[in-house]
């Protein structure tokens, strides 16, 4: 038999370098429905307690929650995007839809008043955590819209506290 002309793969061996939380970075493509809120839920949950930041769970997951449940209401195509990064000593949460800017001011006033409204709860939970929320045009070619909530841990830690 003639040799392969295919190389062989080198052996590395596996990184023993536990997860920490400047090192959380992750994004998840999800099916724009409803029940896809409680996949990216327990996917965070995972990924909170593997970076060790077990202690920003509670105003994460209702983040993640509120974030989801918007894109999936406004999403005009299949899929939309979740991303989780931790820098600055801060948790962030960006969703993406594919739901457009509209080009006339008064259909774009009554879309952003109805995202907001929908977004409430998430105001307060970012509130509670002198965290920040927002929303606007995605910068990314395909267009579409992007929320986002950053959660300083200190703030988060104390989420919910007397």
């Amino acid at each position: 038999m003639p040799p392969s002309r295919c190389p062989i793969a080198p052996t590395f061996p596996a990184d023993p370098t536990p997860p920490i939380p400047e090192t959380l970075a992750y994004s998840f493509t999800l099916p724009a429905a409803l029940s896809s809120s409680a996949l990216a839920r327990a996917a965070t949950r995972e990924v909170l307690r593997a970076h060790d930041l077990a202690d920003v769970m509670d105003p994460a997951l209702q983040a993640v929650a509120e974030l989801t449940a918007v894109a999936c209401q406004f999403a005009e195509s299949e899929n939309y995007y979740l991303t989780l990064r931790y820098r600055f000593s801060s948790l962030r949460v960006i969703a993406y839809d594919s739901h457009p800017r509209h080009t006339s001011p008064h259909l774009a006033t009554a879309c952003d008043t109805r995202r907001r409204a929908a977004l409430r709860l998430l105001a307060c939970v970012c509130r509670a955590c002198d965290g920040t929320w927002g929303f606007g045009e995605a910068r990314e070619p395909g267009g579409g819209t992007r929320m986002w909530v950053t959660l300083p841990r200190a703030g988060a830690a104390a989420y919910g506290a007397p």
